[in-house]
């Protein structure tokens, strides 16, 4: 895996926990540890993706 695999991956997992974060914030939650935790949650989706080992684009089954 590449550089620019690794900042395309990284981009990835930083979008999806900033989208859970606002989703929660702009529905008027605005505890830090909620809104810590569902950074972490936003983590789990691109991470689930990173151990498919039949997903190419990136992680275990990527060719690049």
């Amino acid at each position: 895996m590449d550089i620019n695999a690794l900042k395309a991956a990284g981009a990835t997992w930083l979008r999806a926990s900033i989208a859970a974060v606002a989703a929660l914030y702009m529905s008027g939650i605005t505890d830090p540890k909620t809104l810590v935790n569902a950074f972490i949650a936003g983590l789990l989706g691109p991470a689930a993706k990173f151990v498919n080992p039949k997903d190419p684009s990136y992680g275990f089954g990527s060719t690049k």
